[in-house]
């Protein structure tokens, strides 16, 4: 069987009826756990102008975390890099390795993690340009190798650190797998947005891929919603209720987080809300934990990925911490 790692990705998601808060402090909750039961790394997202999530600065965020944990790696999933200045950044992940060495990831996108408006009002110079993009994530190097050199002489990103955070390529879609392949970047397909040519685009990014001093391997990890519960009935309704929310999100209906299942159970679906839900499907797993592991095993197995990383959104925080608890176990990480 491959040898696969398990992460987990948390965006701080807010319940209906619950608080930004409780949000928070259900992450670093979980952080903690997650740490306990063995999972390979923990990282955190960037979202605006989102009332139903409360990331919106995982480098703050983040900092939090490393204080909090021993072990486990932490990271973004990610910084989108066209809201931000690429200097801020390096800087930014440069003072977490200080703060948490060996065990820092800086997971990149260019997607705006909210609406266009919003991102413009956060980088007014931002173009939504690809190659705006690919310049950021070479300047991005740059500063992280000390070479950034200026008509007024050489700028560095303070702290200079003696090693570097890794820096993983985010892409729902491929494109970006050739740029990750070319710089030599850790690959992270985003299948919880997207089930669409995960498979095409790893193989184009490890058929490519350039060795560098962080990556001298080609490294994947694949990140989709993962539903975990004692019961199929149970699996059920939490896979229910998330593509509900799927549902919701596309319509730009949903205003006050995710709905307790009872709230939804009989909501009145069109047939192009049941077609819209069978898609969505494909963006995530869900079952009992023998279930879920072989599900897990077939994906990572079929689209040869180094590692999983989970993600999932509950009403209840219980459920959330059950599903990654159960998770572990079944993979035998957990104490």
């Amino acid at each position: 069987m491959k040898n696969i790692k398990l992460s987990i990705l948390d965006q701080s998601t807010i319940s209906k009826g619950d608080t930004a808060i409780n949000a928070i402090k259900h992450t670093i909750s979980l952080v903690q756990k997650a740490e306990q039961w063995g999972y390979h790394r923990f990282w955190v997202s960037e979202h605006h102008n989102l009332a139903s999530i409360a990331g919106s600065a995982p480098e703050v965020l983040i900092a939090h975390l490393a204080a909090v944990t021993k072990d486990i790696r932490l990271g973004s999933g990610g910084i989108m890099l066209p809201n931000h200045s690429s200097l801020k950044v390096a800087e930014n992940f440069r003072l977490l390795e200080t703060l948490a060495p060996g065990r820092i990831d800086l997971g990149i996108g260019r997607a705006p993690g909210g609406d266009r408006i919003t991102a413009s009002l956060l980088n007014p110079a931002n173009h939504f340009k690809e190659e705006d993009y690919t310049q950021q994530v070479n300047e991005l190097q740059m500063y992280f190798n000390d070479n950034v050199q200026t008509q007024y002489g050489i700028v560095r990103a303070i702290p200079v650190v003696f090693d570097e955070p890794p820096i993983w390529m985010l892409t729902s879609s491929g494109s970006s797998a050739f740029l990750a392949a070319d710089m030599g970047l850790g690959l992270a397909f985003a299948q919880f947005i997207s089930a669409v040519g995960v498979k095409q685009a790893i193989e184009v990014y490890r058929t490519r891929f350039v060795p560098s001093e962080i990556f001298p391997e080609p490294e994947v990890l694949i990140a989709i919603w993962v539903l975990c519960a004692d019961t199929e009935e149970k699996a059920a309704e939490l896979k229910h209720a998330m593509l509900h929310v799927f549902l919701q999100m596309e319509k730009g209906e949903l205003r006050n987080g995710m709905p307790p299942y009872e709230e939804i159970k009989d909501y009145p679906y069109t047939d192009s809300d049941r077609l819209r839900m069978q898609a969505n499907s494909n963006r995530l797993i869900a079952g009992t934990p023998a279930q879920v592991k072989q599900q897990i095993i077939d994906l990572a197995t079929d689209c040869d990925a180094d590692e999983i990383m989970a993600a999932a959104i509950t009403y209840a925080p219980e459920d959330k911490v059950r599903s990654f608890e159960l998770l572990a176990e079944v993979f035998g990480m957990a104490n």
